[in-house]
């Protein structure tokens, strides 16, 4: 008669746990691909989310997990870009490997960047001061291209707002410089969510030149 050891024992219990788990996703994203399980967290809260990305992890092998997250999170959708990282918070140390090699892409680093420095234990409220004043941009810039593409205007007048620190005029040089590929779009939608007529105007402008290659 066969017998399991302890160890054995253990395994087959994780492997119940998993399968439990990946049983428990009441938005029924486990046989989905990525992107697709991504789109649909994108309306959840984070609680929510968080339990649908730990079934559909279970689901499947943790090293293809990871890769088809960090996929996703390379097209141009940039609120699954966000997501596809919230979602590997959930995997942890076994996606360290791959987040660092994603250090390598542009669209990806400051996303990694962060991760990595949560992941080392930084407090996720002091995690930004590991980006660069550029990373930081970019990640303005790709966080307005989300809001823009499946939120509401006054989240992204909100959006803007929150990144006036010093002048709008540096801030636009600032977002103009760092030339992310959606800029022209979010500058536009950022023109026509904000209130101040001025403001917008200014925006529009910034657009305009970014759009013919002006100064």
């Amino acid at each position: 008669r066969a017998t399991l050891t302890p160890l054995g024992s253990w395994a087959v219990w994780v492997k119940l746990e998993q399968i439990c788990v990946a049983a428990q996703s009441p938005a029924g994203n486990i046989e989905q691909s990525a992107a697709a399980m991504l789109h649909g967290c994108a309306r959840l809260t984070p609680g929510p989310a968080r339990a649908e990305y730990q079934a559909w992890l279970a689901a499947r092998p943790v090293g293809h997990a990871v890769s088809e997250l960090l996929h996703a999170a390379r097209g141009e959708d940039a609120l699954l870009r966000g997501l596809a990282f919230e979602a590997l918070r959930v995997v942890g140390a076994p996606a360290e490997r791959e987040v660092r090699g994603a250090l390598r892409e542009p669209a990806l680093r400051p996303y990694a960047l962060l991760w990595l420095a949560e992941h080392d234990g930084v407090d996720p409220d002091d995690a930004q001061d590991v980006l660069t004043a550029e990373e930081s941009t970019w990640l303005w810039v790709d966080t307005a291209a989300a809001i823009a593409d499946h939120g509401e205007a006054d989240l992204l007048a909100r959006h803007l707002d929150s990144a006036v620190r010093t002048t709008v005029p540096r801030l636009l040089d600032e977002v103009r410089a760092v030339g992310h590929p959606r800029t022209v779009q979010v500058l536009v939608a950022l023109a026509a969510a904000h209130p101040d007529p001025a403001l917008a105007k200014a925006v529009r402008r910034a657009a305009f030149q970014v759009h013919t290659g002006g100064v």
